[in-house]
């Protein structure tokens, strides 16, 4: 077996992992999860990759690789007005969506036709926030962010898969040996804590469904796209299904929805992994690996994060998204026929607007769809 199929896995765990657990964090955070229930949440969602993409690699014989929405996590984070126990209620709708999305095809294609710009508009409204707090924190200790702002921007022009880590590596280090964290805690071993879920519409309209379909267009779709551009062609249902089911099946613990993934599969699908198609599954069992040790110490990783500057977590998860935002605000703009409607989309979703308990994504949605139908009303 070659040794770029392991590295290749390991590569793309620590990046997907490391470069967005911030995110998850402020996620935690926005729905009042206690320090317990967001380990709770890392362990849980980790274990969830962990079995989907083993399975679905050795099942498929191809590289599918799974991860958690770092779109969705976003949305989540930017949410207002909902408990813990609402989200896991909002995680188990979501869940439930997937599933049905998987075994009917006509959801997927259905899906498929919401129109990318305001789809996009609506992923940029969500994350334009955090690259806007990224800015922010400047002020509040400008020796700590200025150095690793420019860090980041010098490391992405030769390795930008690597960069996000790299500022939360070195931004950890700087913080510990400045004195701005008190100290270390001592390592852990995760658990995992059962979570009444809520059902209310609020958190179905307001959570769920922009979270079901801000998985579906951002996530799910680039996963596909991403097999398909390296020769693969896997049939969605089953892949969407059993990463609709894991969701299902660790929401009682805490944990977000799961969903193929799209730039950590790129870094195991193309040819730098194996000349040969038919032997890149295998960085698969690799990836799992991965997530499972992730899951064990996920209370350490947590409790880590807990004792690091505010402001260099509210950097990371910024500068982790600004890829996101640069790609869905040139897609959401492309097609100069639907650009209202796309920045009726960006701007309804960025404001936080809150109506009838329904948070502004869906209602960026809802905007952006009306304005379109009216465009291409007047055109008929």
């Amino acid at each position: 077996m070659r040794i770029s199929i392991p590295v290749s896995a390991f590569v793309a765990a620590i990046v997907g992992f490391g470069g967005t657990l911030a995110i998850i964090i402020a996620a935690a955070d926005a729905v009042g999860a206690t320090q317990l229930q967001t380990a709770s949440w890392v362990t849980a969602i980790c274990l969830a990759m962990a079995v989907e993409t083993l399975w679905l690699s050795w099942r498929t014989k191809m590289p599918v690789i799974t991860a958690w929405s770092t779109p969705g996590a976003a949305l989540i984070a930017a949410s207002t007005g909902f408990s813990m126990g609402e989200a896991v209620g909002a995680f188990l709708v979501t869940g439930v969506l997937l599933v049905v999305t998987g075994l009917f095809r006509p959801l997927t294609r259905l899906i498929a036709k919401i129109p990318g710009s305001v789809a996009s508009g609506m992923l940029a409204g969500i994350v334009v926030t955090f690259a806007i707090g990224a800015v922010k924190t400047i002020p509040a200790d400008p020796w700590l962010i200025l150095p690793l702002m420019a860090a980041f921007f010098l490391i992405r022009l030769f390795n930008p898969s690597l960069s996000v880590l790299a500022v939360l590596i070195g931004g950890g280090a700087l913080a510990f040996f400045t004195g701005r964290v008190g100290g270390l805690p001592a390592p852990e071993l995760s658990t995992l804590t059962l979570i009444a879920p809520q059902f209310t519409v609020q958190a179905v309209v307001g959570l769920a469904i922009p979270l079901y379909l801000v998985t579906m267009a951002s996530q799910n779709l680039s996963g596909l796209a991403v097999l398909k551009a390296d020769g693969y062609d896997p049939a969605p249902g089953p892949l969407i299904g059993v990463t609709g089911l894991g969701s299902v099946l660790t929401a009682p613990f805490g944990a977000s929805t799961t969903n193929l993934a799209a730039i950590s599969a790129a870094i195991c699908t193309g040819p730098d992994v194996h000349p040969d198609p038919a032997q890149r599954w295998k960085t698969g069992p690799f990836y799992a690996l991965a997530y499972l040790i992730f899951a064990i110490f996920g209370a350490s990783l947590v409790a880590i994060f807990a004792v690091l500057p505010q402001s260099l977590i509210v950097l990371v998860a910024g500068l982790a998204l600004v890829a996101s935002l640069a790609n869905a605000l040139s897609i959401a703009l492309k097609d100069a026929d639907e650009r209202m409607a796309a920045t009726i989309t960006f701007a309804v979703t960025a404001s936080g607007l809150t109506l009838f308990g329904i948070g502004s994504a869906f209602w960026g949605l809802v905007g952006g769809l009306l304005v379109l139908a009216l465009d291409r009303l007047k055109k008929k």
